[in-house]
């Protein structure tokens, strides 16, 4: 389980939220505890002031001063006995001397200013600067986290006390624990819903990956038209069309590797009868030569030539299979020059009237173009559209018709033989494919291999349109 996917998204999910969730928390923590305390400073300075702006009224009424202040006598003294609970906190004062004149509800005993702690010091001499301040050093002296707001008592524009009003810091801490609970739960729950929803996740992600993983197993199985079933349009629908696209790719390559192997065997089968019956023509005949079975004369030249033509055919079929291996040779060159196309059709033309007149078949030569200048080898296009005019014959009807014409940049070749079927067309240019016919007998299966070759390497694009018993037509575009 460790390895799979859907664990492992799990788990990247759980521990970056985790890592979020401790990160979130601190910065919380840190600032919402500064927020809280800072309210909380602002509140008591509210208070502090305000209880400090009162008492200065009350001791400038009274016209009354530190003296009245000590001895708590008027107005003064009523307010000063109930401080505690207006302030809802405790709340010391300190005269002009840094005697402590109150000590508040938080102790039953009054201290000297020799007992504050040193921090009170600092806070006593900023409050007779006309400044107001805070301090959590009292929280010693206390026995409790406290803080400490100190503000001036004024009479007459002069300090004569300073105000400290102390409030026990417990209620900030227990809303802050409070705040934590509140987010530690939040993010509980939300650690809760992402794992669920890491996994919900983890599943729609893998379950195209395991199709196209038993797709690739069935591929490399050899069943090339398994498809893996997945559509979606995103990064892993573009990955499992890639994948339908290999095994289309993949079963036609299959079936064009069937297809070749069954064209070579046939190819040998061809070869080696091809092969067979002009040897085994050519040793009877020296055989019987050779033991003087055969001695008139005429006989022995009879013998002779046909041996002759059997040699002519195996040096036929040798040459074929040097040309087409030539040809596919990127190394080997062949001489290109300026040439006139029409000459070369001429000259073609002249050989195939001469093996046509067996079949009494006729060529037509139309010509609608003067441009005939093109580069190439002549010898080689010569070969080219003979394999042409020789196919034509072969397939044509005794007192057919060839066409030959010449348009622009293109020649086009028509016959009306037996034609093509339509599903042999893209196999008519390899190597050792045959067309099923009476009149292919003797073919080997490599003329329209080599009449490609030369065309590829002339850049000369050939069309080829056919249908059975109404004949086919080869255009050459140059």
């Amino acid at each position: 389980m460790k390895n799979k996917i859907a664990f492992k998204l799990t788990l990247y999910f759980s521990a970056a939220l985790l890592l979020f969730s401790i990160i979130i928390g601190s910065i919380f923590m840190v600032y919402f505890r500064a927020n809280t305390i800072e309210l909380h400073k602002t509140d008591l300075e509210k208070r502090a002031v305000t209880m400090a702006s009162t008492l200065s009224e009350l001791m400038s009424g009274d016209n009354s001063g530190m003296g009245m202040m000590n001895g708590k006598q008027g107005g003064y003294g009523a307010y000063l006995r109930f401080l505690d609970d207006i302030a809802m906190t405790d709340v010391w004062i300190v005269d002009e001397n840094l005697d402590l004149i109150t000590g508040g509800q938080m102790t039953n005993q009054l201290y000297e200013y020799t007992d504050l702690p040193a921090d009170a010091d600092a806070v006593v001499n900023e409050v007779f600067q006309g400044r107001t301040t805070f301090s959590e050093g009292f929280s010693t002296i206390l026995n409790t986290p406290t803080l400490t707001v100190g503000t001036p008592i004024k009479s007459s524009g002069k300090v004569i006390g300073a105000l400290l009003l102390h409030s026990q810091v417990e209620g900030i801490n227990e809303a802050i624990t409070q705040g934590f609970k509140t987010l530690a739960i939040s993010m509980s729950i939300a650690m809760v819903l992402s794992i669920l929803l890491s996994i919900l996740l983890a599943v729609v992600f893998t379950k195209p990956l395991k199709k196209m993983r038993i797709c690739a197993t069935k591929l490399a199985g050899g069943f090339y038209l398994t498809k893996t079933g997945v559509n979606q349009k995103d990064e892993i629908g573009e990955l499992a069309s890639a994948i339908d696209i290999l095994s289309e790719r993949l079963d036609l390559a299959s079936r064009e590797s069937e297809q070749l192997m069954k064209l070579r065997r046939d190819f040998i089968a061809n070869i080696s009868h091809e092969l067979r019956t002009p040897v085994t023509v050519i040793r009877g005949s020296l055989e019987a030569l050779c033991d003087d079975v055969v001695t008139d004369p005429e006989q022995v030249k009879l013998y002779h030539r046909q041996m002759l033509n059997e040699s002519l055919s195996l040096q036929r079929l040798v040459n074929d299979l040097l040309d087409l291996s030539r040809l596919q040779n990127t190394d080997f060159k062949i001489e290109m020059q300026d040439l006139s196309i029409c000459d070369v059709l001429n000259d073609v033309i002249r050989t195939a009237r001469h093996l046509s007149q067996l079949k009494n078949i006729k060529i037509l030569q139309e010509k609608s173009t003067q441009l005939c200048i093109v580069s190439g080898d002549y010898d080689r296009l010569r070969q080219m559209f003979l394999i042409i005019f020789d196919n034509a014959i072969k397939f044509s009807p005794k007192n057919g018709i060839i066409t030959v014409s010449m348009e622009e940049k293109t020649v086009s070749i028509v016959d009306n033989g037996i034609g093509i079927f339509q599903e042999d067309l893209p196999y008519i240019f390899d190597r050792f494919f045959k067309v099923k016919s009476d009149d292919n007998k003797n073919g080997t299966g490599l003329g329209l291999a080599i009449a490609k070759q030369i065309a590829d390497r002339h850049n000369i694009k050939i069309l080829v349109s056919s249908s059975p018993n109404n004949g086919t037509k080869f255009s050459f575009i140059f």
